[in-house]
């Protein structure tokens, strides 16, 4: 027998309540829509909470700055494969999201003279790669928590509708290909509801869960680009993972970069600032993907710490503890809890940890998610939307620069809701449901609920990051990267024979996690096969094989490789566009070697 399915229509569905997701809701929510914001957890636990350094914008309130500068900077970090018409909207954007998050509330540290304080961030400068500027916008080392915590507080005064401990399942298409509503699953009763909307945002967070060391928390599995590619559309460029530089050795969590920006160094068991050889002008302040790589080579030289010689130390006790418990509080408290570390009085043990998802959804500077069709790259997928870690607009490219992903939230968060308002004015009606709207959900579930025997969703998550880990690290090599093809292969085959012993529906936590692997697979596959084909060196994509050569320095190979990949479900297959080279109103920042 079947069960009958609830359905609700909304005029908007946001899925996910991080820092996109409630910046797009508030926009709507203002605007009168009836929206529904759909999340795993408490919407102040998404974690857009985590974020510690700041948020990058030109407000040149420490010294001379502009967008400018901000915008070659983004386009120099991304290793040239990010859209540079995306960036120049971010970056004039920028000033003006902060200082509406400051309207609202948002407790930013101050200067003397009452304005912002911003602190110098890695790859961020001055005139064209002068010199340091600063440029991030911090309210201590929490100002995720204190921007998400601000835009909560907006949204219960603007009546957003909140679904709490809701899990999205699968989109629905119709007939034409546009989306007209999600699935979702209510974790305290176990039932599966449709809610039917005239749009559909996806804000879900990266998905940095599917490697083993990681800083992202439990539940980013990367739901909306598992949505996504089941429903047929494509994950561009999801070869690119940046791993931040400082995360604690051994527990994966992470020390924000305001650390170096307020001064803190990185040395190695000689004692020796080693960024001053690879980086003379940046030091420690170069951007991620380079740092990272420095640290591993220094390991790799011998040059490590501790008994395994297996981690560098990130030193902060010269600054002073007055500074540490002001600046950086929560990296103090990290420090006694994470490595049993006083900061304020020794160094603390770091190693490169995974950390952002530079690829996702493909989607335009409104945010609406484009496909591939009729000769056109970025034909918009009708009725959704995409915002923050889980889509790739791309302004990260290659390599994201530190500050640019809270950035990202607000300014395409706030981008997508005025489009959405707008076509949300147009088109009056709802488009009905397709025949077996929620038929790949119930098939989803029925095959878990009927289960007899077979794996353990843990078990097979844990061999997928364990995986992800081995073969698609900091450093990458042709032969791990093609090996990993094939484990994946053969992983995605156990994922369909998971076995649920728990059929009870309330709050049934290993149905979710079940749910979770599904998404999980998909992010790992799409950044394998990507990673595996783009045969050469860029940003976050280093591969032993292609080394610096005075043909194709630091290994990048623009003439074959100077683009966009797009990853899709159906067939394990890949395309690719062009990257955009126009700005919106400047010149084009135009391709070079890229040096610190």
């Amino acid at each position: 027998m079947t069960k009958s399915i609830t359905t609700r229509k909304f005029d908007v569905v946001i899925i996910g309540a991080g820092g996109s997701g409630m910046r797009a809701s508030l926009q709507l929510a203002r605007a009168g829509l009836n929206v529904a914001v759909l999340s795993k957890v408490f919407p102040t636990r998404s974690h857009t909470v985590a974020a510690q350094g700041g948020i990058g914008a030109s407000l040149g309130n420490m010294n001379e700055d502009n967008w400018h500068y901000h915008f070659y900077d983004t386009v120099k970090g991304s290793d040239w494969l990010g859209d540079q018409d995306a960036i120049e909207f971010m970056c004039r954007e920028a000033p003006k999201v902060v200082y509406d998050l400051e309207h609202m509330g948002m407790p930013f540290d101050r200067n003397p003279d009452g304005t912002i304080y911003q602190r110098p961030f890695g790859g961020h400068t001055a005139n064209y790669g002068e010199k340091a500027v600063e440029r991030a916008c911090a309210a201590a080392d929490r100002t995720g928590h204190a921007m998400l915590h601000t835009l909560y507080q907006q949204n219960v005064k603007a009546h957003t509708a909140f679904f709490v401990e809701w899990m999205a399942l699968d989109l629905i298409r119709d007939a034409d290909g546009d989306v007209v509503g999600v699935t979702a699953l209510e974790m305290e009763t176990g039932e599966l509801h449709i809610l039917q909307a005239k749009t559909t945002l996806l804000a879900t967070g990266g998905a940095g869960r599917i490697f083993a060391a990681s800083t992202n928390a439990f539940i980013n599995t990367g739901d909306g680009l598992g949505m996504a590619a089941r429903a047929g559309l494509a994950l561009e460029d999801m070869e690119f993972w940046q791993f931040h530089p400082t995360g604690v050795a051994g527990a994966g969590v992470l020390l924000t970069e305001g650390c170096r920006g307020e001064g803190a160094i990185l040395i190695n068991s000689n004692g020796e600032r080693f960024m001053e050889r690879y980086a003379p002008t940046l030091k420690d302040l170069a951007p991620r993907d380079f740092v990272s790589r420095c640290m591993d080579q220094e390991i790799k030289e011998g040059r490590g710490c501790g008994p395994n010689k297996d981690y560098v130390l990130l030193k902060l006790d010269h600054l002073g503890a007055d500074t540490i418990m002001k600046r950086l509080p929560s990296v103090h408290e990290i420090g006694v809890n994470f490595a049993n570390v006083d900061v304020t009085r020794e160094p603390i043990p770091v190693v490169p940890t995974i950390h952002y998802q530079m690829g996702g959804i493909p989607t335009n500077i409104h945010g609406q998610v484009v496909m591939q069709k009729d000769g056109n790259d970025n034909a918009p997928v009708q009725g959704l939307y995409a915002v923050g870690e889980c889509s790739c607009v791309s302004v990260h490219g290659a390599n994201r620069l530190g500050t640019n992903s809270l950035l990202d939230l607000l300014v395409f968060g706030r981008a997508a809701g005025n489009h959405i308002v707008a076509f949300n004015d147009k088109n009056k009606e709802h488009k009905p449901l397709p025949a077996a709207a929620a038929g790949r959900s119930q098939e989803r579930l029925a095959r878990l609920d009927n289960s007899t025997g077979g794996e353990y969703a843990q078990d097979v998550a844990n061999d997928i990051r364990d995986t992800m880990q081995q073969h698609a690290s900091v450093f990458r090599t042709q032969a791990k990267l093609d090996a990993g093809v094939v484990a994946l292969a053969a992983l995605r085959e156990r994922v369909d024979a998971i076995h649920l012993a728990d059929k009870s529906n309330v709050f049934n936590t290993a149905r979710i996690e079940a749910l979770e692997v599904e998404n999980l697979i998909e992010a790992a596959q799409a950044t394998i096969v990507s990673a595996a084909a783009r045969r050469e060196s860029r940003g976050a994509h280093s591969v032993d094989d292609y080394g610096d050569t005075p043909e194709h320095p630091n290994g990048r190979n623009d003439a074959q490789w100077h683009k966009h990949s797009l990853w899709y479900r159906d067939g394990n297959r890949l395309s690719y566009k062009a990257v955009q080279m126009k700005p919106l109103t400047v010149d084009s920042v135009p391709m070079k070697v890229r040096t610190f």
